[in-house]
């Protein structure tokens, strides 16, 4: 594989790199930059700019509303987006829910749901984990009973990421309780406003509210909205979560994030130096950049592979065990090189003149709490690392 662009890839991200700089608006920019709450209303703005231009869904092909592009196309759109501080799009719709439904839906489903992605009437979240089904999903304990043309549904799920702005959820629903455990789960989609849905916060630990418990009381849901076959849930739930997966790797925020370092270590000074110049931290430095480039790299090379196969490969585990932990790495590079400035003061202690760092780290606690959650969820890395051995390593 030629890993240098071509002279279609350079003018590609030229227009990428244009039409960003007048396109992305200002405020959400440095709401991005600055570490700022990413609002409903932002992000739908962004979404809704990106989808004017057909930008939006970037892995879908043409025929169901995306912009067919390469995986190198892919890669540099993303790269260009990071560099400029655009917001990263919303997974759960566009890089989990679509794909499954261009694979598994019914052609119904596929006119339905999709073109609500794209335009934005609809917002999804993911109902996989729950209580006692993390890292351990098949064992999930949410009930789906089929009573004549419906689903009645019973049961928790947990850790729902931005399900408090979810107008639907896809769910991953026991149908069958005496099949084997990955053999009787269905993969069902629920309209958030059905009665008996019941929504409560989780605050984390820097604490934001970004995730949720969701809770189903004799929930009644259409049969239709069953997606591929019943109780072959389970072949649904890897095809998406592969696709989440190397969505989680980020490659290009931990390009962004590596700029961010490199330029608060040049303008912190220790013991008069700049800290750019300590060779345990300029070491660290150079190991993180060492291990990203590597990732890039095999981040291309999967999207190429699934571009020839159709979808991404149990390999995705790669990238999200090495995507974790680098962005967690440079986020503990920025708070060592903040030191004292990155403690979590309240807001009435950094007020006025008693502002302890640059008002661009007020974040960077928060960001860096907020990131140890990236090595749990989509599966922990330890049981990434138990997949590759079984289904890469045939261990």
């Amino acid at each position: 594989m030629d890993l240098s662009y071509s002279a279609e890839d350079i003018a590609f991200r030229d227009e990428v790199r244009a039409y960003l700089a007048e396109n992305l608006p200002k405020h959400i920019s440095d709401a991005v930059r600055e570490g700022g709450e990413l609002t409903k209303e932002l992000l739908e703005e962004w979404h809704a700019i990106l989808n004017k231009r057909g930008w939006l869904a970037t892995i879908w092909p043409k025929e169901f509303g995306g912009p067919g592009w390469s995986p190198v196309q892919k890669h540099i759109f993303e790269e260009e987006c990071c560099r400029a501080y655009a917001p990263r799009i919303v997974p759960f719709g566009l890089s989990m829910l679509g794909p499954v439904l261009q694979k598994f839906g019914s052609k119904e489903q596929q006119d339905h749901y999709l073109p609500r992605i794209l335009d934005g009437t609809d917002w999804w979240c993911q109902g996989y984990s729950e209580p006692g089904a993390g890292s351990d999903l098949a064992s999930l304990k949410t009930r789906a009973v089929r009573d004549g043309d419906e689903w009645v549904i019973n049961g928790q799920k947990t850790w729902t990421t931005l399900g408090q702005h979810a107008d639907w959820i896809f769910c991953l629903c026991r149908t069958d309780p005496d099949a084997k455990q990955q053999e009787g789960i269905s993969f069902i989609l629920v309209d958030m406003k059905t009665p008996g849905i019941e929504v409560r916060p989780i605050k984390l630990i820097e604490g934001g509210h970004e995730v949720n418990e969701v809770f189903f009381t004799d929930v009644r849901v259409p049969y239709g909205n069953l997606v591929g076959e019943e109780n072959k849930g389970w072949t649904i739930a890897k095809y998406l979560l592969t696709h989440e997966r190397t969505g989680i790797a980020g490659v290009g925020f931990s390009m962004q994030a590596l700029e961010e370092v490199k330029a608060l270590a040049r303008k912190t000074l220790r013991n008069g130096r700049p800290l750019i110049e300590d060779p345990l931290f300029a070491a660290r430095i150079a190991q993180v950049e060492i291990d990203l480039e590597a990732m890039k790299i095999t981040n291309l090379r999967m999207l190429f592979k699934a571009q020839q196969q159709g979808a991404p490969g149990p390999e995705t585990s790669i990238l999200k065990i090495k995507g974790t932990v680098i962005h967690q790495e440079l986020k503990d590079l920025a708070r060592r090189a903040l030191g004292p400035a990155a403690a979590p003061f309240p807001g009435h202690v950094t007020d006025g003149n008693l502002m302890f760092g640059p008002a661009d780290t007020a974040h960077n606690a928060a960001r860096y709490f907020n990131n140890r959650k990236t090595s749990i969820f989509g599966g922990s890395n330890e049981i990434q690392r138990n997949i590759l051995t079984k289904t890469m390593l045939e261990l």
